[in-house]
């Protein structure tokens, strides 16, 4: 195989991380400008109504559907890293090639659903009658073009598995002026309201799915993609789903639990709503970026695992553990003490905003609970140990939350009494987390079920 990208297997462990997570993060910060960007200019140029149609309902179902399809992805990034990691350049040529055809049938996939079954799901949401048409319109065109999203982030997957974090940034930004540029001249010029920030949505996506197929195009050996070889190897495939399938389900259960949350805000009119989707998106950008620590920890780990380097693996989570603890400070310092001034860029509704900043002091200084979840689950699932995580993660966050959406809720109906739910369920998965991880002999039993020899130091 050829000389290694990145070669994370050696050097200091939190350095490496960094330089691996900020290409990353800066990217998910783009991705979550797409999405911002997207509010911002429906809510100042269309209104509050557009603005809960592409945020609340919208944003929950393509986090239900696309994110299980990036869960499966999950499994492509870890077992081509591992591949890598272990010098096995035919296997890693094989899984990339696979990967590319997992995405190409997942978009084709969500494409049919968007057709047919969006407008449903939005009614069993319970979606305001006014934001509904809108809501519809936007989803329609999205899962349309979901291929784009699907290629786009399988190719990011790959290059990442083999360390390089910086391409995919690059693409990203690009997409992002491009999604910005069309946004402000099919909203603003062409006055086509949300069905026009979809548009501009998945074409700036195809931008660059179009730039990450042309990267790994003129790659070289291994990572090489080639038209010609994209089909499904049987046997990757079932490995691909074995670690993926969990994730997926993971994700999906994520959303499902969102979507039983969002059917509680939507029924708690429209102001609820729109306070909802700005709040998700000043809070994006933190969530994104603890996902980039997760994605950065998987590859590390993956790459560290199939070079048999368990002791960097066990290593590289605590370092990333109190990277992500630094991060939550600034955030919160940033965050916080600004509330209203960042509600106030989305919207000069007061009681949106009132609504809106009260959930923000309620959540934001219960972030540190979740730093042991995303830490955890990402260096456990980059060994290939995926199901023992979706369960606890099953339990500890979907279960908690749709307990108190269907008991407590009821008795105390409000956007304050919602919000409680995720602090509750982020403690609870914690802390399952890092009983699993102390008690569980988690890593030895990867180690056994990839075939290695035990770690000495083990």
């Amino acid at each position: 195989m050829e000389h290694k990208y990145n070669a994370i297997t050696e050097g200091v462990i939190w350095k490496q991380l960094l330089l691996f997570f900020f290409p990353i993060m800066l990217g998910t910060v783009f991705q979550v400008m797409y999405n911002t960007v997207d509010a911002i200019v429906v809510g100042r140029y269309v209104g509050k109504v557009a603005l809960a149609a592409v945020g609340g309902p919208t944003g929950t179902l393509i986090n239900l559907i696309v994110g299980f399809f990036m869960g499966v992805a999950t499994g492509c990034t870890v077992v081509i890293a591992q591949f890598y990691g272990a010098d096995d350049a035919e296997r890693t040529s094989r899984a990339v090639h696979t990967a590319m055809a997992l995405a190409l049938a997942g978009g084709a996939a969500i494409g049919v659903f968007g057709a047919l079954g969006a407008k449903a799901m939005l009614r069993l949401m319970s979606t305001p009658s006014e934001v509904l048409p809108h809501a519809a319109g936007y989803l329609q065109v999205f899962f349309g073009g979901s291929v784009t999203t699907l290629v786009y982030n399988m190719g990011s997957g790959i290059l990442r598995a083999k360390g390089d974090s910086k391409r995919p940034f690059y693409l990203l930004v690009a997409g992002t002026v491009v999604n910005l540029g069309l946004d402000l001249l099919f909203v603003i010029v062409f006055r086509w309201g949300v069905t026009g920030v979809a548009w501009a949505t998945v074409l700036s996506q195809a931008a660059s799915a179009a730039g990450v197929w042309l990267c790994l195009a003129r790659e070289e050996e291994a990572f090489r993609l080639e038209a010609r070889k994209v089909r499904f190897d049987p046997l990757l495939l079932r490995n691909i789903i074995g670690i993926g399938l969990p994730a997926g389900l993971q994700g999906s259960m994520y959303s499902v639990a969102n979507v039983v949350i969002q059917a509680a805000i939507n029924s708690l009119g429209v102001n609820a709503v729109a306070a909802w989707t700005i709040s998700s998106k000043i809070d994006a950008l933190y969530w994104q970026s603890m996902a980039a620590f997760g994605m950065a920890l998987s590859t590390f780990a993956g790459q560290n695992f199939g070079a048999r380097r368990y002791d960097r693996v066990r290593r590289s989570i605590w370092d990333c553990t109190w990277l992500s603890a630094l991060l939550t400070v600034l955030y919160l310092a940033l965050a916080l003490p600004l509330a209203r001034f960042w509600f106030g860029i989305f919207t000069d509704d007061a009681a949106v905003i009132e609504i809106g900043v009260s959930v923000m002091f309620i959540m934001m200084p219960w972030y540190f609970s979740y730093i042991p979840i995303e830490t955890l689950d990402g260096g456990i699932r980059g060994t290939g140990d995926s199901v023992r995580p979706t369960v606890i993660m099953a339990v500890g966050v979907c279960a908690s939350r749709l307990l108190w959406v269907w008991l407590v809720l009821p008795r105390w109906r409000s956007v304050v009494t919602l919000a409680w739910c995720y602090p509750m369920s982020w403690v609870i998965t914690a802390f399952a987390f890092v009983v699993y991880y102390l008690k569980s002999g988690w890593l030895e039993r990867s180690a056994v079920r990839a075939g290695h020899m035990p770690a000495s130091d083990e």
